[in-house]
């Protein structure tokens, strides 16, 4: 073939159409309407001489050849998008996007704060927050839909060659209990405590909650032993929970900094356990670094945690304090993941 089979506009139509699942809602999303849709489809396939869907079902359906073509599709129009940025940059940071990816409880607690800092000073700059699974946002990096992510768990292993990981700060997991719990009166609690208490946790099958039984059993602690009255779908919600004196649980520190200033939640200290994850700062070294990420490596990432950046140790002061005041020792902010 001389000519491209496919234009740009025909790539889009089709990423549209396989993450709506149809194609009026991908008309909507792209605010067409439905017969040019479906007339931009037919001439595609005319022009491959292949099916890109079948047809039969109610949820539009890729067919192997769609599949691929999606593939390199979503990575051509990343190419294309990461183009206008890097001329975008010719204008320094008058303008621009800066996009960041983050596991669940990162991107609740932790980012808004960073993204919040970051637009005081560049206020020109559109700045993107996508949160998703550790695994999502992985991929989201590997193929330059995203320009850096901080999660919390583990990258999958067919990226961690592709992708620099970077330990960026701790994140410490307290338990926290209702401030009327018998055991809220105690200093520290024993370890065998914990199998004694009513728990609220996330669904078995949730990352997050893998996550914490996995740091929990290297600190000794069998979660596999709780007695868990309640599953939730949400930090928010087990948060509630836990206020209300349905049962106690395991978060990260951040999620809590607001119940434990308004003394509506209890953090209760466990005799000779500090329950500690790691951090990751996830980039794509083969991917072009738009200015504003660049200042965002450089300027806002030193204040909540430390981490290798181009082979140099990003500086930090021997304590930081975050915004909302929560003292954390240097050279590890906690933060939530």
């Amino acid at each position: 073939m001389s000519d491209l089979p496919f234009s740009l506009d025909q790539l889009r139509i089709l990423k549209a159409i396989a993450t709506e699942g149809s194609f009026k809602r991908a008309a909507d999303s792209l605010y067409v309407s439905q017969p040019a849709i479906s007339l931009q489809v037919q001439n595609l396939e005319r022009q491959l001489e292949v099916p890109l869907f079948d047809r039969g079902g109610r949820r539009a359906q890729l067919t192997e050849a769609g599949h691929l073509l999606l593939d390199y599709g979503e990575k051509i129009l990343a190419l294309c998008q990461e183009t206008c940025r890097a001329i975008d940059d010719l204008q320094s940071l008058q303008g621009g996007t800066l996009i960041i990816g983050a596991s669940q409880t990162t991107g609740t607690y932790l980012l808004p704060r960073m993204l919040g800092m970051f637009r005081q000073h560049y206020p020109e700059v559109t700045v993107q927050l996508q949160v998703h699974s550790t695994r999502r946002t992985s991929w989201g990096v590997a193929n330059g839909l995203v320009d850096l992510a901080i999660i919390g768990g583990e990258v999958p292993l067919e990226l961690q060659e592709t992708l620099t990981i970077s330990p960026y700060a701790e994140d410490e997991l307290v338990l926290i209990l209702p401030a009327f719990h018998p055991m809220a009166s105690l200093e520290k609690i024993e370890k065998e405590d914990l199998y004694k208490l009513q728990f609220i946790a996330l669904d078995s099958q949730s990352t997050i909650r893998k996550v914490i039984d996995q740091v929990l059993g290297r600190s000794g602690i069998d979660a596999k032993r709780f007695k868990v009255e309640m599953e939730l779908n949400s930090i928010e919600a087990i948060k509630n929970a836990v206020q209300s004196g349905l049962g106690a649980a395991f978060v990260s520190i951040t999620a809590i900094e607001k119940e434990l200033q308004m003394g509506v939640l209890h953090r209760a200290k466990i005799e000779g356990v500090v329950v500690k994850r790691v951090l990751s700062l996830v980039i794509n070294p083969n991917r072009y670094l738009s200015k504003a990420t660049e200042a965002f490596c450089r300027q806002i990432l030193p204040l909540f945690g430390s981490v290798a950046w181009h082979g140099q140790s990003l500086p930090l002061s021997g304590m930081v304090t975050n915004p909302n005041n929560l003292e954390v020792d240097s050279p590890h902010a906690e933060a939530g993941g």
